[in-house]
């Protein structure tokens, strides 16, 4: 029995009527059950809700081009930047995977308005970074939250703050496995076989979430990037795989060098969180001025790459000033999170390279260098696989695979998530 605790008469109440329900049930649901489904059922609400709001203010915001956006930029970083100094800085994907780690599991729901309100600003705007963080962390404070009124404690509110973190990413991504796998990869993979028994409340809630997000926005049924279709038939397509694994882990390396001397620069600015986020603002409306598509984080830009025609010089410079945006906007302060903001610039690399090459598919190459590139970023090679083959709509799956593994393997020593090397360090003194 996972309850250690036992309830209050009120919750004692809540429980025995869930037990109730589970008696007449002839699938005899268990209350534990129930329990996911509830946040599941919650994060889809608000990710739906969180969607709805974004496309609103992001469609407002979009008409803002050219010359504006030097304009515009700057004043949506002020605006950023006195939320966070009146509300509290909401913290990032480090402080959520450290809060798991080290902190009980619990996330802390205090967070959410200034999360809320800087992500919709940021991500409408049009800041480098996508939505997931925002819905992870109010998801996942969801799950803490469940815990909280059921009195659990340790490993038991640790799982139902996972449920909801898994919730939060398959909301956005469309795909319940992925989704609940990234919840616990993103940990680092050394934890993965740790919070085994959160794999099954993170699969369930995932997919009430999606199932209620899919109802309120008709997204995520779909593949979200029109691929060309492709079928691997020939044993070189696993090589040239495995190659494109090798050029997006080497991209990997050259983003991760950039986000440090972002970060540096950053440091090195002595004023208020308003003047750094205006100075961020500033500096991504002139990326923006010279290429447009580096603005907003490639949910539907990513598409333009992949339909469009483009030469490899080009896409190779939008792949750079892309990597700077996102060190700019992370290190600016801005909120949100940079996975599809990863998978964009892969794609960029991936179709240079397929220009280069004669002959190559550039879906191989684009889909394999995306998926080598985040792998090595975020440390998530199983998830990343799961997440693209659906994101895509690219059947072949182990060619992926073969990419992402590459690119894990070839990561840096030193990971971009500064709360995965502790993990690391405290799993070898085990």
């Amino acid at each position: 029995m996972l309850f250690k605790k036992r309830a209050t008469s009120e919750n004692h109440r809540y429980l025995s009527w869930l037990e109730s329900l589970a008696e007449r049930n002839p699938l005899t649901i268990s209350r534990w059950f129930i329990c996911w489904i509830v946040i599941g059922i919650g994060s889809g609400l608000f990710a739906g809700l969180y969607w709805t709001v974004l496309e609103l203010l992001t469609h407002q915001l979009r008409s803002f081009q050219g010359a504006s956006l030097l304009l515009v930029m700057p004043l949506a970083g002020l605006i950023i930047g006195l939320i966070i100094h009146f509300l509290g800085n909401p913290g990032e994907i480090s402080l959520i995977v450290d809060n798991i780690h080290f902190r009980g599991g619990r996330i802390d729901v205090r967070k959410n308005p200034s999360m809320l309100l800087t992500s919709l600003v940021s991500i409408a705007a049009g800041g480098s970074l996508g939505p997931e963080a925002p819905m992870v962390q109010v998801t996942g404070s969801l799950g803490t939250w469940v815990a909280d009124r059921l009195h659990l404690t340790g490993e038991s509110l640790r799982t139902l703050s996972l449920a909801g973190m898994a919730a939060g990413f398959t909301a956005l991504f469309g795909a319940p496995l992925g989704g609940a796998f990234f919840a616990l990869e993103i940990l680092h993979h050394h934890h993965v076989l740790e919070y085994y028994e959160a794999i099954l409340p993170a699969i369930v809630a995932s997919c009430a979430s999606y199932l209620v997000f899919v109802l309120i926005t008709h997204l995520g049924i779909a593949p979200t990037w029109g691929f060309p279709q492709y079928h691997v038939d020939r044993i070189d397509d696993f090589a040239l795989a495995i190659l494109y694994g090798l050029i997006g882990a080497v991209a990997a390396w050259v983003f991760i060098c950039i986000f440090k001397v972002c970060a540096w620069g950053f440091e090195k600015i002595a004023l208020p969180i308003y003047v750094r986020t205006t100075l961020a603002g500033l500096l991504l409306g002139i990326l923006a001025f010279f290429l447009p598509l580096t603005r907003y984080f490639g949910h539907e830009e990513l598409n333009l790459v992949v339909e469009g025609q483009f030469a490899g010089g080009l896409l190779l410079l939008l792949a750079f000033a892309k990597m700077i945006a996102i060190g700019v906007t992370v290190n600016g302060e801005w909120r949100g999170g940079f996975i599809i903001p990863i998978f964009f610039t892969g794609a960029c690399v991936g179709k240079a390279v397929a220009l280069l090459i004669p002959g190559t598919h550039p879906a191989l190459a684009m889909i394999a260098t995306m998926a080598a590139l985040n792998a090595a970023v975020t440390r998530t090679p199983i998830s990343t696989t799961l997440l693209l083959t659906k994101l895509t709509g690219f059947t072949p799956f182990a060619p992926i695979l073969f990419a992402s593994l590459i690119g894990f393997f070839l990561s840096p020593r030193m990971p971009l998530i500064r709360s995965q090397l502790k993990t690391t360090q405290h799993s070898f003194q085990e």
